[in-house]
C-alpha cells in the first residue's frame, strides 16, 4: 500500500470525461492518495500525475477537444506530466493508433503503435493471469474489454507484460504507463501502487 500523502503533495487526477474514471478514483483513495476528477485544462497545472481511463477513445479525444484539454494534456505529456493510461487511455497515449476511425487523434507521446478493439467486441472480453516481475511473484489478474493490443514498442518504449502468443499488453515509456486491460475493476492495486509510486518518486 501507498503511505499517506503529505500536505504539500499534489493529488492525482483522474480524467473524467467519460469511461470508467469513477473506479480509479476510489482506487486512488483507497492506496490513501488525494485525487481528483479532472474536466477542465486549468486543474492540469495542480495535479502530480494524471490517469486516462478505459471507456470509448473517440469518444474521449471528442470531449477532449470540446472541454479544451486537448492541447493541454498534449503540451503536460511532453513537459513531463506521469500519465498511466489504461485501456482507452493506452490508445489515447499511442503515438500510432491503427483502425481509429476518421479524424481521431490521441494525445501522444508513447512510442508504440496500438491497434483499438485488437480483441473483438464486448462479446469477446476475456480474463486471464500475466506474469509482471515488476509487480512480484505472483501474477496479475487482467480483464480485457474491447480492448486494444499493442503491435510494436519503439526503441524509447518497453513491454511491461505480453500474453501467452506474445501480444503486448502492458508498456512503459519515462512519465508514461499503458495497460490494455483494467487493473481498477479486480481488486488488484499493484498497478496503480507501481504508477503512485514512480510519481511520488520524481517529486
Amino acid at each position: 500500500m501507498a503511505g499517506n500523502p503529505s500536505v504539500d503533495q499534489l493529488p492525482i487526477g483522474v480524467l473524467a470525461l467519460q469511461g470508467d474514471f469513477r473506479e480509479h478514483l476510489h482506487v486512488l483513495q483507497q492506496l490513501g492518495e488525494t485525487a481528483v476528477a479532472v474536466k477542465s485544462p486549468e486543474q492540469l497545472e495542480h495535479i502530480a500525475a494524471l490517469i486516462i481511463p478505459g471507456g470509448e477513445s473517440s469518444v474521449i479525444d471528442k470531449l477532449s477537444r470540446l472541454y479544451g484539454l486537448f492541447e493541454p494534456i498534449r503540451a503536460a505529456i511532453h513537459a513531463g506530466l506521469p500519465v498511466y493510461g489504461t485501456c482507452a487511455g493506452l490508445i489515447m497515449l499511442a503515438d500510432t493508433v491503427e483502425d481509429s476511425i476518421e479524424g481521431q487523434q490521441s494525445f501522444g507521446g508513447l512510442d508504440v503503435v496500438v491497434r483499438r478493439n485488437a480483441f473483438g467486441s464486448q462479446t469477446d472480453s476475456f480474463e486471464t493471469d500475466l506474469s509482471i516481475p515488476e509487480l512480484g511473484e505472483n501474477p496479475v489478474h487482467a480483464v480485457f474489454i474491447r480492448a486494444p493490443v499493442v503491435e510494436s514498442v519503439g526503441a524509447r518504449a518497453r513491454a511491461l507484460a505480453t500474453l501467452d502468443d506474445g501480444r503486448i499488453v502492458a508498456v512503459e515509456q519515462g512519465n508514461l504507463l499503458g495497460t490494455s486491460f483494467h487493473p481498477e475493476i479486480t481488486g488488484d492495486t499493484r498497478f496503480h501502487e507501481y504508477f503512485v509510486r514512480r510519481v511520488r518518486a520524481t517529486q
